[in-house]
Formats: C-alpha cells, sequence, structure tokens
C-alpha cells in the first residue's frame, strides 16, 4: 500500500511539535505529562492510519461493486455485443470507486489494447485480490475457448455468495465486538485499581513489617521510577529501571492486551488484520492515556 507524504501529513506533524513543546514546558514533572505524550504521538501518526483506513474502506467498495459491472458485462455480451464493445458499453454506468478503473478500460481498448491486457492491466491497478482472481479465471477461460458468458454469471454468483458470507460474519459477530470492548475496559479498570488501591496497600504492609532496616528488593519493585530527561544517559538508566517497575509493567501488559485483542477483533469480525490493527490502535491508545493518567495519582 503506497501512501504519500501530503500537505496534511506535515501539518499533523508540525501540530504534534507543537503539542509536544507544550506538554514539556507547562507539564513536565506533572500527572498530565505522559499521557499527553501519548495524545501527541496519535495527532502524529493519525493521517497515516486514517490513509491506511480509507484505503480499506474503497477496497472494499471495490469488492462490493465488482459484481454489478460484471453483470452489466454479461448481459451486454448475451445482448450480442463482442466482449470489447461491451466493455466500453457498461463503462458509462456509475460504479462507485470502481468507475475510474472501468472507464480507464474502457479507455484502452477504444486504443486497440488487447482484450486479455486491458483486463490484466484493470486488475493490477485495482489492487484487489478477489478482483485479481476473478479477471485471471475470464482470462484463462477466454484462452481455453470457453463460454465467457458461463465464466462471468459464474464469477458473479461467486462474488455475491462471497459477500453475504462476510456480510452475515459481520451481523453475528457485532454483539462479540461489543463485548470484547467491554471486557478490554473492564480489564483496564481492574488493571487501575490494583496500582492505584491494591499495590500501595501492600508497598505499606511491606514498609510497616520491615520496620527502619530499610527497602526491601520488593519495596524497590514497587517504588515509582521518575524518567530523566537530562541525558541521553539518563533517559536510557531511568527508561530500563522504569520498565522493570511494577508501573511499567502494568502498562505494558495493557498495551500487549489492546493490540492482541484487537487484531483478534478484527479478525474474526471483518477477516483482515488492518482492521484489527484498526481496533489495535484504538485500544492502545485508549490503554496507554487511561493507565498513564492513573500512575500519576499514585502515591
Amino acid at each position: 500500500m503506497n501512501i504519500r507524504f501530503e500537505k496534511r501529513h506535515r501539518y499533523a506533524i508540525g501540530l504534534a511539535i507543537v503539542l509536544f513543546i507544550l506538554d514539556f514546558y507547562l507539564f513536565l514533572g506533572r500527572v498530565l505529562f505522559v499521557p499527553l505524550m501519548g495524545i501527541v504521538v496519535t495527532v502524529a501518526w493519525l493521517p497515516y492510519w486514517m490513509d491506511v483506513f480509507r484505503e480499506n474502506r474503497k477496497q472494499k467498495e471495490l469488492e462490493a461493486r465488482f459484481p454489478e459491472f460484471v453483470r452489466n458485462l454479461t448481459g451486454a455480451i448475451k445482448s450480442g455485443m463482442p466482449a470489447s464493445t461491451a466493455v466500453v458499453h457498461v463503462s458509462g454506468t456509475d460504479y462507485g470507486a470502481l468507475s475510474p478503473h472501468v472507464r480507464k478500460l474502457a479507455n484502452q481498448i477504444e486504443w486497440a489494447i488487447p482484450f486479455k491486457k486491458a483486463f490484466v492491466n484493470f486488475g493490477r491497478e485495482t489492487k484487489n485480490g478477489i478482483i485479481k482472481r476473478a479477471i485471471a479465471t475470464v482470462i484463462q477461460a477466454e484462452q481455453a475457448g470457453g463460454n465467457i458468458e458461463d465464466v462471468l454469471n459464474s464469477i458473479t454468483e461467486s462474488l455475491i455468495q462471497i459477500k453475504r458470507i462476510k456480510e452475515e460474519r459481520k451481523a453475528s459477530l457485532h454483539s462479540q465486538i461489543m463485548q470484547s470492548y467491554v471486557i478490554f475496559f473492564v480489564f483496564l479498570g481492574v488493571m487501575i485499581i490494583i496500582q492505584n488501591l491494591l499495590i500501595p496497600y501492600m508497598s505499606r504492609i511491606s514498609s510497616a513489617g520491615s520496620g527502619l532496616e530499610g527497602i526491601t528488593e520488593q519495596q524497590q519493585i514497587l517504588q515509582k521510577v521518575t524518567i530523566e530527561l537530562a541525558t541521553p544517559s539518563a533517559f536510557i538508566s531511568s527508561f530500563g529501571q522504569w520498565l522493570i517497575s511494577l508501573y511499567g509493567i502494568f502498562l505494558m501488559m495493557s498495551l500487549i492486551q489492546a493490540f492482541f485483542a484487537g487484531v483478534v477483533l478484527g479478525k474474526l469480525a471483518e477477516g483482515d488484520l488492518t482492521s484489527g490493527l484498526k481496533h489495535s490502535l484504538i485500544m492502545m491508545t485508549f490503554a496507554f492515556v487511561a493507565i498513564t493518567f492513573a500512575q500519576g495519582f499514585v502515591k
């Protein structure tokens, strides 16, 4: 998937830099500093992921409109038109996102480009696996001397059946999607309660039991670690200490849970990893902001 670096991407990065500077100077050492860093990163990469999701929606629309194009093409061929003439005839119909590709296919045929080569170009430019496979089937049938009308009818029926199965699966899993989000939010709530209430309570009990002999290794794990930004070496050292602290572990657990829960959810509901990444990004962003914001109030 090719995503071009456009003006809105530069604007997003510029806005993220401004927000980072404001966050650094206004909230450094405060509760909102780390959660706002998550928002800064989200602002920076959001246009790129919007492009990915927009392309994903476009591909779904191409799959949805392609059977209509094949159905119209089959009807034109049944009326007695040659296949090349039928393509030019049906190219005037509106097929949504598929229309530019169909018009380009018709133009190539009018420019005396062979039917087979024009159809191969059509499938390659749509960048859609289902359309490519359908066109490959049509070309093979034509080369084998088969009846192209029957082949197109079979392809249309297969595409419609695939679309129906996907819609039924998505509808049947809608309640499961909502349940997965609810379960994830409950998981975050439990994590916040443990880190904000249970862990400090256990730390106080451990401190009372050890008397004045010093902080044990268990208490060091329970201590909050402040990430130093003065020098790169101080940042790396403090970040490593934070990563093995209980609060770093809590955040990593939440992010890992959010990532894999989103991927599985998208794969089950829509059958592709791109949709899963959409759910993962939503969950990971919410988890990072919620957990780090709650950690700011831990005493």
